[in-house]
């Protein structure tokens, strides 16, 4: 199977298994796991250097623990209604945190700031109070959409005006980074906590690091641990994490150029694509063509495996595991099932 549902669908390769066997290890719940804290450093000095890292198992626990030290329960996060907190989050910030949120509708998930202006809210004894404000680098449901530098900045502008946190969902903001040449420092600047991810794009097993004040990293590591997110030799997944750093990271331009190149094929088919900044390929089906259910129904009987991101709306996304020839055939097999 040629498998295009998600890049979190990678496994290690041989030699980050062999990184992550001759990892030292300590108890990371009492801070002692060397091979933790040196990918939380390494995190934290790329983006800058002025957030401390935190190693959690999951991507949806970073960004929870970042808008809770943000947010606190009663008080309002402003986002896009399609960001990955509100929809694929299982409603954890309301579950978990008490947190409020107030969205709006953006071209391709990205926050316009003129949008966000008229969101920023004060709170007083009858009105609940904007806390915080949250982007996501590159925007999932966006199709891998890149926010520019300059539309971020002004964000900031805002919200630090305002007297509000942001924070930045940047999951995938190795793609950003390679897609755009900006450097992660530039990055780190702009935000008051961000998240990245490890097992999307990078093809570590698991794993995402929290960036956040070195001043709330106390609260931050109860927070994990009232999670269930504290684990011990956890330096055998901070490992692959660390050679994920070392070796996947400009190589993330192959997956965008097979991302393009699949796009490109779906175009000559007259599909209606999303054309993709990054390395997800967004596919409209209008009628008369068949609906999402059955393009990957039919999919799936070829040997490819494709996402269904809607009723008319497929998904398929680039990545370590599938290399050109594999992405080339997915192309025609989709094309095929969307005829």
């Amino acid at each position: 199977m040629i498998d295009l549902r998600s890049d979190t669908v990678t496994r290690p390769t041989p030699a980050m298994r062999a990184a992550m066997a001759d990892a030292e290890v300590g108890d990371d719940v009492y801070a002692e796991d060397p091979t933790v804290r040196a990918l939380e450093e390494r995190v934290a000095g790329m983006f800058g250097g002025r957030h401390t890292g935190l190693f959690t198992p999951t991507g949806v626990m970073a960004n929870q623990i970042a808008v809770r030290l943000s947010v606190p329960p009663g008080e309002e996060l402003v986002l896009d209604a399609d960001a990955h907190i509100v929809a694929h989050e299982d409603g954890a910030a309301a579950w978990h945190g008490g947190i409020q949120t107030r969205t709006t509708l953006s071209p391709r998930g990205l926050l316009r700031p003129e949008d966000v202006a008229s969101l920023l809210r004060v709170g007083d004894t009858y009105t609940v109070g904007t806390r915080a404000v949250a982007v996501e680098q590159t925007h999932n449901r966006g199709g891998g959409a890149v926010y520019p530098l300059a539309q971020l900045q002004a964000i900031r502008d805002l919200t630090t005006a305002a007297g509000v946190a942001l924070h930045c969902d940047g999951a995938r903001i190795w793609h950003a980074h390679v897609a755009t040449g900006t450097a992660f420092a530039e990055y780190g600047a702009l935000f008051d906590t961000l998240s990245v991810c490890l097992s999307k794009g990078l093809g570590a097993p698991a794993g995402s690091v929290v960036l956040l004040p070195e001043d709330r990293m106390p609260e931050a590591r109860r927070m994990r641990h009232r999670m269930g997110g504290a684990m011990r030799q956890a330096g055998i997944l901070a490992a692959g994490g660390l050679y994920a750093l070392d070796h996947h990271v400009e190589r993330l331009a192959e997956d965008h150029g097979h991302a393009r190149m699949i796009a490109d094929r779906l175009g000559e088919e007259g599909l209606d694509v999303v054309a993709p900044e990054t390395n997800l390929v967004l596919v409209r089906l209008p009628e008369p063509r068949p609906d999402a259910a059955t393009v990957v129904a039919r999919c799936r009987e070829a040997g490819v495996l494709v996402s269904g991101f809607g009723p008319r709306l497929v998904r398929m996304v680039t990545h370590l595991d599938a290399d050109a020839s594999s992405c080339a055939k997915a192309a025609e097999v989709v094309a095929g099932a969307c005829a």
